[in-house]
């Protein structure tokens, strides 16, 4: 049975309210419900649900307003739990002395709690693949803020780290998924200032944390700090519930796809669910727990630049221990005032988003020029620079922090440190996430599991180390192992591209880009090449021809080479094999195009009138495309899948004008590993096209 479609006229969508959008996710109006969607509606065939034009339920057409509101929202959710994670070493002496315990054992609950970030991604992340972010969300972090009040009660310090340890496991989930919010909404080249944003919040919530526990401490007690935090995340907990409407788009379109099915009587699929098909909570937890390490010790890019980055990380988390030690042991400061020498590691951070901001100028005009494919050594400026500040600031404050010496010069020694730690992070995550594009949610998962527990481990042997070394030397350790790793971000940068080469996995990926490259060059190709196409055609038409071009029978059952759109930034398994099969296919199909000599038949069209198909052909709207169609079992083209320029599906739901998400091997473990980067995306259009963009499917029905 030939493929038919859904009629509908041209319309423009009727409005959502904020709310509605909140708590009814799959936004079906009569718009929705009378869209032409393809397909006939049955489970052989089933409609495919994509976004309508001008959808006010896609988070890509949302206001900016709207969209920065939510930004706001979920950057302020992550700081809370990295507020959670450092607030509580402020109330140490308290604590020791009502449990009447030792450091090394109140430390575990910072430690614990740190712990918890290496193991909440791998199980939130695949499920918000299946249920979406909003629930998640919702659940994870009213269970945080439940856990954080039965820290208020604790009896004793068993009961007390423990609690830390499964709050920092549940809030642990805006860390996977606050990422992906920001990515949903904001097309690739909008995304630089929110994600700079984003990206601070886990290191400016840590420098709060001491400033504010401490005062509050000294002030009415530890258990009030532990009150603070609860406060804080159950107030966020009510904001996440009534304001964060669900922007993950293949749950949103698998709901409304539901739901159409429900009200219609009629077969529904989302797009997503079509071409990838189901996956199991299963699959994707067996994705998310074992690839990760494979790439972590079978890659020298990622073990290397992990243990980097975990240096670094580990010595944030050491200075909760270091800064206790040196302000208000040696100089005999309080527990409120010595949270104040975080400050210089706060301005040092605030300066790193202003460099940042300033830096991606260059980046884009880097990826401008290399049409959108720009090299990842191009995100490696930033780090070198980072790089050089970070041992700078440590072995400053190594040998200022002298009772004799003023105490500014020992603060704002934190300036460098926390000025060279956020550029070192942000530039090595995007490198990571460049380097290994197919399989960068695994790679970034591995090194952020590795370094949680390093960051886990530093507050346990700090205070030893500054018992045994003294606070001179026991700060130029974590100093040394900064200077030895100075030449990393240069090394990388100036020969990166012939160590990728001598890596499995990142030459594979670099593999799959420059196809994605080649075939988005060849769109462009076939795209002015359709047009002259359809203009001779329609000449042939007028003189009573309509000869369409026939296709090559070796390639019928071909899938198309363009990758599919996958909503958002889950990626769907791309096996080596088939697209070096695709690969052979493609130099083999560009041979036969250079024949002369080539059969021409009619092609099985969409609509089997044939007084239609023709009135259709005369007025262009019905175009020969030059393309690979796979033919299903009927025999029937499957035109959904044809690979032209001018017969893509919209990019609308992937990111943007001009932009699909491609198909990749990755099933996300870890939605924030996917974020601020061009790395799931290639242009397909020409610049023509572009400027087309917004008329599209609709233009094409009428």
């Amino acid at each position: 049975m030939p493929t038919t479609e859904k009629h509908h006229e041209a319309f423009t969508p009727e409005p959502l309210s904020f709310f509605s959008q909140v708590f009814h996710p799959t936004g079906i109006t009569s718009s929705v419900e009378n869209y032409h969607y393809k397909g006939s509606g049955t489970a052989e065939d089933p409609y495919v649900v994509v976004w309508i034009d001008h959808d006010p339920r896609n988070p890509m057409n949302w206001s900016s307003k709207r969209r920065w509101i939510i930004t706001m929202l979920v950057a302020t959710a992550l700081l809370a739990v990295a507020f959670d994670s450092s607030a509580y070493s402020a109330g140490g002496q308290l604590i020791i002395m009502e449990f009447g315990t030792v450091q090394i054992v109140f430390t575990l609950g910072v430690s614990l709690f740190v712990l918890g970030f290496a193991i909440g991604p791998l199980l939130w992340a695949p499920m918000s693949e299946m249920f979406g972010r909003q629930v998640m969300f919702a659940i994870t972090y009213g269970i945080l803020t439940a856990f954080n009040g039965g820290a208020i009660a604790s009896p004793n310090i068993q009961s007390l780290v423990i609690l830390r340890f499964f709050a920092g496991a549940f809030g642990a989930s805006p860390l996977t998924m606050a990422g992906g919010v920001i990515a949903d909404m904001f097309p690739a080249r909008e995304r630089g200032l929110a994600m700079s944003m984003f990206s601070a919040a886990p290191f400016m919530g840590p420098v709060l944390g001491p400033i504010v526990g401490g005062f509050v401490g000294e002030t009415v007690g530890w258990r009030w700090i532990m009150g603070v935090i609860t406060i804080f995340t159950g107030v966020l907990w009510i904001a996440l519930l009534i304001f964060l409407p669900e922007t993950y788009a293949p749950v949103i379109l698998r709901k409304r796809a539901e739901a159409l099915s429900k009200k219609t009587g009629m077969v529904y699929k989302s797009r997503a669910q079509v071409e990838q098909g189901d996956t199991s909570v299963g699959e994707l937890f067996k994705t998310s727990l074992s690839r990760p390490w494979v790439l972590l010790f079978k890659e020298p890019i990622v073990l290397l630049l992990s243990i980097y980055m975990s240096i670094i990380y580990g010595t944030l988390y050491g200075l909760f221990g270091a800064f206790p030690i040196v302000f208000q042991q040696v100089r005999g400061w309080s527990t409120g005032i010595g949270g104040l020498a975080f400050l210089g590691v706060m301005v040092g951070m605030f300066a790193a988003i202003a460099y940042n901001a300033w830096d991606n100028k260059r980046y884009v005009k880097i990826n401008d020029e290399s049409d959108g494919f720009a090299p990842p050594e191009a995100r490696m400026p930033p780090a070198i620079v980072g790089a050089v500040a970070i041992p700078i600031g440590l072995i400053w404050f190594a040998w200022t922090n002298y009772p004799s010496i003023h105490w500014f010069a020992c603060i704002a020694a934190g300036a460098p440190f926390g000025f060279g730690m956020v550029l070192v992070f942000v530039a090595i995550f995007n490198y990571l996430i460049d380097s290994y594009t197919i399989f960068a949610a695994s790679v970034l998962a591995a090194n952020t599991v590795m370094r949680s527990v390093v960051g886990a481990a530093f507050p346990l042997f700090i205070p030893y180390m500054y018992d045994g070394l003294g606070i001179h030397w026991a700060t130029m350790i974590p100093g040394f192992l900064a200077v030895i790793c100075v030449p990393f971000p240069f090394l990388f940068y100036k020969y990166g591209a012939q160590i990728r080469k001598k890596c499995k996995y990142a030459a594979e990926s670099e593999a799959f880009i420059r196809r994605m490259q080649k075939e988005a060059e060849q769109g462009d190709d076939d795209g002015e090449k359709g047009e002259d196409d359809a203009s001779s055609e329609d000449h042939d038409s007028s003189e009573g021809g309509e000869d369409v071009e026939k296709e090559k029978e070796e390639n019928k059952e071909r899938p198309s080479e363009a990758t599919y759109i996958a909503y958002g930034p889950r990626e769907v398994m791309l096996e080596t094999e088939e697209a070096e099969r695709l690969e052979r296919l493609d130099a083999e199909a560009r041979r036969n195009e250079g024949m002369e000599a080539r059969e021409e038949v009619e092609e099985p069209l969409p609509c089997s009138d044939p007084a239609v198909v023709a009135a259709k052909k005369k007025s262009g709207s019905l175009r020969r495309l030059d393309s690979y169609a796979s033919v299903d079992t009927t025999g029937q083209p499957k035109f959904e899948r044809i690979k032209s320029t001018r017969s893509r599906a919209s990019s609308r739901g992937a990111g943007g004008s001009g932009l699909v998400r491609v198909k990749t091997y990755e099933s996300n473990p870890f939605d924030l590993d996917r974020v601020n980067t061009r790395e799931s995306f290639v242009r397909v259009k020409s610049k023509k096209s572009l400027r087309e963009e917004g008329s599209g499917d609709m233009r094409g029905r009428q």
